[in-house]
């Protein structure tokens, strides 16, 4: 880190996918997202493990602004939107907010307007992957019905080749945005058929295995869950090596991806299955931070450093989605140690890739892009019902920050976005809009500009010289 912060098998043409149009910047790109991690969540987590903000590596790129994630709506309401008026309107109201499954006091009109009208992971993720924005519940199919092209597939068009891992189930909204073709994420199964029968991918990673439960312990019988990897057929082909991709399901064969031991041969397509049923973490027994891990699951740095390798082995340009999926489950349950603990572990899969750059790469062929699909929780300080917008209190690292939750579910709030390395300026330049409402957080004048989720496909886009194709 401190070396880092010193420098200043598809039918493409049935899709209609476009080939190479632009100067290419950036060879390679790595996206992270931290899922359901609004700007609070960053800062809870930067003040438990620095005691103070700005101490991650992300802080020290080059690019940092804002980003819009609204989706098209659901398909029998109003289209999304973002104004910065309404969102931080600080007029007082005793009303109640009813959520997915608490009632919070309203609090102040900015936090009904944040509350309402969010987008869902599938239409955030397909805005990201494939620059359209779709209802929410659908994987990169418009709401005109045309299948749309991912960036991964137009990059695949050009000679290169794409991947999409995860902490959360591999067939889960965000992965499969840039794996997969469906009109509702909630296909599980028809979605990873998809995902490994397409073989349009060279690795695939995340939680899902069948024959493990939340603590990693294993299971049979009646118990035993193929709902995420395709179905049973689908998964004793590739437990066979019969499905065109090599399996990788043990903590031993991620970490030898990981040091290299284990070698990715071109051509080699890897399905990394995390032994465990839905996430290598959060779903584990307790509800805090001092509940032990399970031993047998790979962290999320060790998973991206694999990833990174098998694909740096086809001798191509590249894309990687990287999720921390189980930031959004956190927030979703009003945990405040386990949503640190989450984040803390994609800040450290971040640092792990920052290192992978350095050391197998360059800032001038690839290009990170760091930041969530939308926010969750509406995260905020501990006497906001009072003072609109409090920010979140550190109390010193290792200490949790004195904070309140004011809903369950997602928001429609803007969210950070950092990014470093070749292309970077890209992403900075359509980020044309201002919103000053951000003071509130501490954000920097200079830094309160955004762009939409979908302008960042451009940009990624842009940066790796590809055609837009939708």
């Amino acid at each position: 880190m401190t070396r880092f912060l010193r420098f200043t098998a598809i039918s493409f043409v049935a899709l209609g996918l476009a080939s190479t149009a632009n100067a290419q910047e950036a060879r390679n790109v790595i996206l992270m997202i931290s899922d359901g991690a609004g700007m609070t969540t960053w800062q809870a987590a930067s003040h438990y493990r620095h005691g103070e903000l700005g101490g991650e590596v992300y802080d020290g790129f080059d690019v940092h602004v804002f980003m819009t994630t609204y989706s098209q709506g659901r398909e029998d309401g109003e289209p999304g939107s973002y104004d910065g008026v309404p969102a931080w309107d600080d007029t007082s109201t005793d009303d109640v907010f009813e959520a997915r499954d608490t009632t919070y006091p309203q609090g102040f009109e900015g936090y009904r307007y944040l509350r309402t009208n969010a987008t869902d992971s599938a239409a955030a993720g397909t805005a990201l992957a494939s620059g359209v924005k779709v209802h929410n519940g659908a994987l990169n199919i418009a709401p005109d019905g045309t299948r749309l092209a991912h960036i991964g597939q137009t990059l695949a068009a050009n000679g290169g080749v794409f991947g999409s891992i995860s902490d959360v189930y591999w067939s889960h909204a965000t992965p499969a945005a840039f794996l997969a073709h469906n009109i509702s994420r909630q296909n599980y199964e028809e979605i990873a058929r998809q995902i490994v029968t397409d073989r349009a991918a060279t690795v695939v990673m995340g939680a899902g295995h069948p024959y493990f439960d939340d603590n990693g312990l294993p299971r049979s019988g009646e118990d035993v869950d193929y709902s995420y990897v395709g179905g049973a057929d689908t998964w004793q082909a590739l437990s066979a090596g019969e499905a065109g991709w090599t399996l990788i399901d043990t903590l031993e064969g991620f970490a030898a991806l990981a040091s290299g031991e284990q070698e990715a041969p071109a051509g080699d397509r890897i399905i990394g299955t995390v032994p465990v049923a839905a996430t290598i973490r959060f779903g584990r027994d307790g509800e805090g931070m001092d509940d032990p891990l399970i031993p047998t699951v790979p962290e999320l740095a060790t998973m991206s450093t694999g990833a990174l390798n098998v694909l740096n082995a086809q001798d191509a340009p590249f894309f990687l989605m990287i999720e921390g999926g189980a930031v959004d489950w956190a927030a979703h349950s009003n945990n405040l140690p386990r949503i640190i603990e989450e984040q803390v572990a994609f800040n450290l899969a971040v640092e792990a890739v920052v290192d992978w750059v350095e050391t197998h790469s360059s800032w001038e062929e690839t290009l990170i892009v760091v930041t969530t699909d939308h926010g969750n929780g509406l995260l905020l300080g501990p006497d906001s019902l009072d003072e609109a917008f409090q920010n979140v209190i550190g109390q010193g690292a290792g200490m949790l920050p004195l904070a309140r939750w004011h809903t369950d579910n997602h928001t429609n709030e803007l969210v950070p976005l950092w990014a470093h390395g070749a292309g970077a300026d890209r992403i900075r330049a359509k980020a044309t809009q201002r919103d000053d409402g951000l003071e509130a957080w501490g954000i920097a004048p200079e830094n309160r500009i955004y762009l939409d989720n979908t302008a960042l496909n451009r940009a990624m886009h842009d940066a790796m010289g590809l055609e837009f194709a939708n």
